[in-house]
Parts: structure tokens; sequence; C-alpha cells
């Protein structure tokens, strides 16, 4: 980090970093102007009187909303940005071990694996964004009530609703494909979560000037966000970066005649090793019982009408049951993605076929065993951190006044800024790694 800071100003100097530089801005600029334009059809005067009601400005709204960076409150044509993919992404990894047919594709090529998994994701994200865009209108026409028509998603009007759903998807697609442009011709690899930063460091300022609003408590919330987000940054920082190193012996390579001693190694474990995964699909799956439920609150029986409407009210991320569910899922989800992604890796195999042994321990399946071993004890810490920094909002209510009200600015210190801070550590990885892949490596440079 301390060496892309320092080859800042060679940046400019390089044609192809520049370029690439100024194609990721230029492709973030045009997505973030497709966020503002709205889904055809919409009345913008129902839309605005729908985002003053109480319904629309619960914590479960405002949390859709900034993670979209505000395409949600607005009904944009990106108002699910490039979630649908992910979870796509996320379902065909965990369906990888389950399925030994797509387990066997992945060892014995793990290239043409990849390229199999992306087909599919892609194949996978239409329909996901199809049903994200069900659950995303039903949700608005539940809330809105007595403004369905104003959204034009009903039976009367199906051909409206037909081409809504078709331009959400449509949408989705679009921010998908404006990711992968960046991966290719921008920063490399880093699209989709550029996709992500830009609607959550877009949302910022709004919620700032909404916190900045509050008369009674603006400097004390000022600064103690301020702490907050600090704090928050340095943990996640800490975290994010710690490794355990497994000693590894390496073995020595022949020269003429004579063969050269061991190598000794390391073998580094992350501590978080999902990242962000957890946060963002836990969060998916909280979502699912609400939009269900938003289907039968208008229903005429009226035991079910009730019931619906209690499932809302759980799921709506205001009471302690949600936030306790998000804790635990983030927490097991932690886990269970760290052991799909640590088993495709294949530890034991691949030490082995390179001749390299843990002392002590016997290579292959046993070695692959006791890394499995330290790598759940590792991540015990890590899982049990993202489980902390995802109720973070929920904590600050009983140390903060009117935390409630700005639920969404300090979801950016939390989830949010999680996200934020995991992208921009691995952008800036990334334009080390092309520093010194073209010589502006700040050791080796004359003065």
């Amino acid at each position: 980090m301390k060496s892309t800071f320092s080859g800042w100003r060679y940046l400019w100097k390089s044609g192809d970093i520049r370029h690439k530089l100024l194609i990721t801005f230029l492709i973030l600029a045009i997505y973030r102007i497709a966020a503002n334009v709205p889904v055809p059809g919409v009345n913008f005067e129902a839309l605005r009187q729908f985002r003053q009601t109480a319904g629309a400005s619960g914590t479960f709204f405002d949390f859709l909303d900034l993670l979209s960076g505000g395409t949600v409150s607005n009904f944009s044509l990106l108002s699910m940005g490039v979630y649908p993919y992910i979870t796509a992404q996320i379902i065909i990894q965990l369906l990888t071990p389950i399925i030994p047919a797509l387990q066997r594709k992945m060892e014995e090529d793990q290239r043409e694996g990849r390229k199999w998994q992306e087909k599919w994701t892609y194949f996978l994200a239409v329909p996901m964004a199809a049903l994200s865009a069900i659950g995303q209108i039903n949700i608005f026409n539940s809330l809105a009530q007595q403004q369905i028509v104003a959204f034009g998603f009903n039976k009367e009007l199906w051909l409206p609703s037909l081409s809504i759903l078709l331009t959400m998807t449509a949408g989705t697609m679009f921010a998908i494909w404006l990711g992968e442009l960046i991966s290719e011709h921008g920063i490399r690899n880093q699209g989709l979560s550029l996709i992500i930063f830009a609607g959550i460091v877009a949302r910022m300022p709004a919620n700032i000037a909404r916190m900045m609003s509050d008369e009674q408590h603006r400097w004390f919330l000022l600064i103690f966000t301020l702490v907050i987000i600090m704090l928050t940054i340095f943990a996640i920082v800490f975290v994010q970066q710690g490794r355990r190193n497994v000693p590894v012996m390496y073995p020595g390579r022949r020269v003429g005649n004579r063969m050269s001693m061991p190598v000794k190694g390391a073998l580094p474990l992350m501590v978080n090793m999902a990242g962000m995964i957890p946060l963002i699909f836990a969060s998916a799956l909280l979502q699912f019982p609400a939009i269900i439920a938003s289907y039968f609150t208008r229903s005429s029986i009226e035991w079910i009408k009730n019931f619906a409407s209690g499932v809302q009210t759980t799921f709506n991320g205001s009471g302690w049951v949600y936030w306790l569910m998000y804790f635990l899922m983030v927490v097991i989800f932690t886990f269970f993605y760290t052991d799909v992604l640590f088993t495709q890796q294949n530890y034991g195999e691949n030490l082995k076929r390179m001749g390299a042994q843990i002392p002590g321990v016997n290579r292959g399946a046993p070695t692959q065993r006791y890394l499995t071993k330290v790598q759940r004890r590792i991540t015990l810490p890590g899982a049990l951190f993202l489980g902390i920094v995802a109720i973070l909002p929920f904590l600050l209510q009983f140390v903060m006044p009117g935390t409630s009200r700005n639920a969404g600015l300090f979801l950016v210190s939390s989830a949010g800024l999680l996200i934020v801070v995991g992208v921009v550590r691995d952008t800036f990885t990334t334009i080390d790694a092309e520093l010194k892949l073209h010589g502006y490596q700040d050791s080796l440079l004359v003065r």
C-alpha cells in the first residue's frame, strides 16, 4: 500500500495506466448518468409522495437505497445494480462442491471450470434480475398501498407492467456489462466492485446532509460519526490484512549433479477469506421474507393478512429480531463460504504436486485436512468481526441519539463502509501491481 501511494506521481507517466484510469472514470460516469434515468411509466408525483410516507423511510428501504446509490428511491433503471449477478455468482459457487460433476470439472481444469462458471453466472443473472425486479416492484406496491396504479404494475395494466419488468432487467444487465468493460479495458478485475463502490459513495452526501439537518445534535453527530468511521476503517483494514503463515518446506532444485537444500517458505491463510460476500448474501436472503409477505398483505383472509403484515414488520430492519438473524446469518455464511472457497483451492493436492510439505504433516489429504482445521480456527474472529460490523447501526442506537433517523448514514460506516474499504484496498493493490509491471517500483527508481 505504501509503494502504491508513493507511485501515484508516476501514474500519468505511463500511457497504458493513464488510459485505463480514464476509461474507468468514463464508464463510472456513464453508470451514474444511467442511474438517474427512471423506469418508463412512473408517476413522479406519486413517487415523491411515496418517499415522504413513513413506510418508505424505514431502515429496510434505506438499506436498499444505500447499496443502490439512491436508485431505489428514484425507481431508476438500475435500481437493482449488479446484485442479481453477485447472487447468481454465489449460487453457482455454492453448487459446485455439492454437484460431483461440477466439482470434477473444476479439479480437472480450473481455467475451463472458471469459464463455465462465468457463462452460467450470466445465464442465471437474467432470471435473478427478473425475480428481483418483481419483488422490488411488489414491495413498492405494498408500501404505497393506494398508489399501485401509479407504478403501473397490476392486472389492468399488464403491458406497462411487462415493460417495467423488462426495462429493469435490461438495466441490471447493462450495469453488469459496464462492470465487465471496466475489468477488461480499465482497472483489471475490479469492474463490478467499482460499480457497487460508486453507488455507495454517491449516496454519502445525501446521508450526511440529512444528519446535519438535526440542529439539536448536529455537531455531536458529526464528531461521533467521524470517530466511528475512523475506528471502523482501522478495524476493517486490520482484519482484512490478517494472515496466518503456515510453514511449508519446498523441495530444492537440481543444479547439474548437485541438489540444493530444501527451501523454507510460508502459506498465508486469510483471516477474512470471504470478504464482503457474506454481508451481501445475508442481506439478500433477509429480503425474501418481506418480499414474499408483500404479496399477501392485501389478502381478503384476515389471519393471512395479519401474518404477512407481521412478517413484513419483523423483516423491515427496525427490530432486534432482524438484526440478531442478520448477525447469525453473516457468521454462519462466512464459515460456509470460506469452506467452499478453501475446498476449491485444494491446497493439499497442489502442494503435493510441487513436492512441498508442511513439517510434521503427511502430503495430500492429511495436509488438506490440517489446513482446513487451521483455516476454520482463524475464520472465527473474522466471522464475528463481520457480524459485529453488520449490526453496527443497531448497536449505535443504544449509545447515540437520533441514530434510528440516520440509520442510512451508519450503514455506510458498517456494511457499506466495509465494501468501500475493501474495494479501495483491492483497487490500490491492482494499481500497485500495474506500476510494478511498468517498472515504477519506488525502491528501484534511480534518484
